[in-house]
């Protein structure tokens, strides 16, 4: 069997250069933001990741300039000493802690025949028109510089491992973004690093959590340039990846707003709600304590939804709350039946707190909002083994990886 993960050879930020270089995922700001969080940090790796701040305001963000610039700003940050490359291939240990959460993994490069054969496990459809920004990105760097964050099942021999080399000096340790620290330990020591690829080798598989379209992007990439050869180890045959112990991983909740009633009242919808689910009125906000409950915002009050268990259904998709939520409201009373695509259909992050819900819908931009349950590792596992797919916007990870501490080079 392929390996599933190995060792690479990181460019990475220097320590002395980290705190300048560190950026939020490409993915997480608009181009004003990156701008503005850039702005006065010529070290910042929104430079390279959101390269179109450097150019005219207005400048197509698929521009090939843009890219070309990427490119350009790259090298100019690896010509200052801001980034270095790495001699030998090696792990690191990588630990976010946030708010008095902790969670340790390992940054490697996983296998692009292994994402192919389903040993590495989606969950989630992807736009093309966002893959093809990352193949392009690649390909005009080179490199792949937002890992993917991925999980696996924990294992006490990992475990042991990883909290072994976490007692030594960290080879980077620095705030990123939203007050997250990142620590990051190299591997590179044989007999240590050994351990490690035989502990990974024998996990049966990886998720991915969050990064869909950057490891999409990599296998097209992989596919393309497997003509002009290079052979199975070659270095565009694996993917940046970020994997902790599914134990560990923190998924916030995921939050629903809908613009209008489709025709209905508030005490309609209220009507046709009691119909299936339990409506209790509230005199505090509602934040749901089990799956299979929810909080409504409507009309300046707070209700909790539930929903029996007779109607709770054993499909691992059909029983996620954001499914249930969809199948028995949004859909049939509100005439939301595609949220991708809907511009009535609102999603928030659950980051911003229930607060924002209730601004969305005391401002007039939503009619009602909708506070969910986090889905749990264990769902999104149990989805992504029966090879099935989740719907939109089912999962928000915090904390998330940075960008800019290591990247990985398709030499």
């Amino acid at each position: 069997m392929m390996a599933l993960v190995k060792p690479f050879r990181a460019l990475r930020a220097s320590a002395e250069h980290a705190a300048g270089v560190v950026a939020p995922p490409y993915d997480v700001v608009d181009t004003d933001e990156a701008r503005a969080l850039a702005a006065g940090k010529p070290d910042s790796f929104l430079h390279v990741s959101r390269p179109e701040i450097d150019l005219p305001p207005g400048t197509d963000p698929h521009d090939a300039a843009v890219y070309a610039r990427g490119a350009a700003n790259l090298r100019r940050l690896e010509r200052s000493g801001a980034l270095v490359r790495d001699t030998e291939a090696s792990f690191y240990v990588y630990r976010m802690t946030a708010d008095g959460h902790v969670q340790t993994g390992i940054a490697c490069v996983a296998s692009i025949r292994a994402y192919e054969e389903n040993r590495v496990k989606k969950h989630e459809l992807t736009r093309p028109d966002k893959e093809t920004d990352r193949v392009r990105h690649i390909d005009a760097l080179n490199a792949q510089t937002g890992p993917v964050l991925c999980a696996y099942r924990a294992d006490e021999r990992l475990e042991a491992l990883l909290d072994e080399a976490a007692r030594k000096s960290p080879l980077l340790d620095v705030e990123g973004p939203n007050a997250v620290r990142h620590t990051v330990w190299r591997v590179a020591e044989s007999a240590a690093a050994e351990r490690l690829a035989a502990a990974l080798g024998a996990l049966d598989a990886l998720y991915i959590a969050d990064g869909h379209h950057r490891s999409a992007a990599a296998s097209r990439v992989a596919r393309e340039r497997r003509a002009k050869g290079g052979g199975e180890d070659a270095s565009h045959e694996y993917f940046l990846t970020v994997a902790f112990p599914h134990d560990e991983m923190r998924i916030l909740d995921y939050n629903r707003a809908v613009a209008g009633l489709n025709g209905l009242t508030p005490a309609d919808l209220l009507e046709r709600l009691e119909r299936t689910f339990a409506v209790e009125r509230l005199s505090a906000r509602a934040k749901p304590e089990r799956a299979g409950t929810f909080g409504m915002y409507l009309d300046g009050a707070w209700y909790r939804l539930a929903l029996p268990d007779s109607v709770l259904p054993s499909d691992p998709v059909a029983r996620l709350d954001v499914s249930l939520l969809q199948e028995h409201v949004i859909g049939p009373l509100l005439g939301v039946d595609d949220p991708r695509s809907d511009p009535r259909m609102m999603f928030v992050g659950g980051v911003r707190g229930l607060a924002e819900l209730e601004r969305l819908v005391d401002g007039g931009r939503a009619a009602v909002a909708f506070a969910m349950y986090p889905t749990s590792m264990e769902q999104l596992m149990a989805v992504a083994d029966a090879e099935r797919l989740m719907p939109p916007k089912s999962t928000w990870f915090e904390p998330k990886l940075a960008d800019g501490l290591l990247s990985h080079v398709l030499d």
